[in-house]
């Protein structure tokens, strides 16, 4: 079956599980959590580079198709749905890679007030007292304020991410390749926010039980010592709260939501 390939990144913590429960509720959409295919990709890209020696035997052409064939093979007949969300936060730095390899393609990237990015980490790690996160290389100990710098540091979980989607942003064909879903969006008006989603990608809408959502990932939560990594309510709702984060660590990411100010939207990107 040929495929139609879409992709689903942007910032940890910000919808993009939900995102991808709603989406397979239509018979014609895969989505899950994110996945190897962006690894590979990259580690295809190093193993064809001029680091190898036999790298004088391949052409860019050849590249293309490897590169290609990549997501043709990954996806293969198993998946029997005609379109396939592929979920990871590196596809925002691959932007002009994908407009030559799949033109069609779009990329949702799923953005959320970065204070609030951090607060739900830190809840997490909260909740799991006793099981040390990969997230920090399963350490015990460390203060609210040590995760925080390590979350946003340029390698960081939210460091990179954040800095990704800024370069996606700005990038040449970033208006008509690019959408950005706020996680308030997302959670207060699902519905308009799909209809939204359904326009940018080319397809027909899909009537979504916004009551009924059914993602999780147990499995894998819990090798990364953080369960409840990718569970998400039944029930689309905005999650209304006080932040447990230090009034003046909260303050320190306060102004980052570069997305909602359009003097900064250059390339008129979509932003839901």
């Amino acid at each position: 079956m040929p495929h139609t390939f879409h992709f689903i990144s942007g910032l940890p913590r910000s919808g993009s599980t939900l995102l991808s429960g709603l989406l397979r509720q239509n018979p014609r959409f895969h989505a899950g959590m994110s996945g190897p295919v962006a690894g590979m990709f990259n580690t295809i890209t190093g193993e064809m580079s001029a680091r190898n020696e036999f790298s004088v035997f391949i052409s860019d052409e050849q590249r293309k198709r490897v590169l290609r064939g990549l997501f043709d093979n990954y996806y293969g007949p198993e998946f029997d749905r005609p379109v396939i969300f592929d979920t990871n936060r590196m596809w925002c730095i691959k932007l002009r890679h994908l407009r030559e390899l799949l033109p069609e393609s779009k990329v949702i990237a799923c953005v959320r007030h970065i204070p609030w990015v951090i607060d739900s980490v830190e809840r997490l790690v909260r909740k799991n007292t006793f099981q040390p996160s990969s997230i920090f290389g399963y350490a015990p100990g460390g203060t609210v304020y040590q995760r925080a710098d390590s979350m946003a540091g340029n390698e960081g979980l939210v460091g990179f991410p954040f800095n990704a989607l800024k370069e996606a942003y700005n990038d040449e064909g970033a208006g008509k390749q690019l959408m950005l879903v706020q996680y308030e969006s997302l959670t207060r008006e699902p519905a308009r926010t799909m209809a939204a989603i359904y326009d940018f990608i080319g397809e027909p809408f899909f009537q979504h039980d916004f009551d009924n959502v059914d993602y999780e990932a147990n499995e894998f939560d819990m090798r990364a010592g953080t369960p409840g990594l990718h569970v998400v309510g039944s029930k689309v709702h905005p999650n209304e709260r006080q932040t447990i984060l230090p009034p003046d660590l909260f303050r320190r990411f306060e102004n980052d939501a570069f997305w909602r100010d359009p003097a900064l939207n250059l390339r008129k990107v979509r932003v839901v």
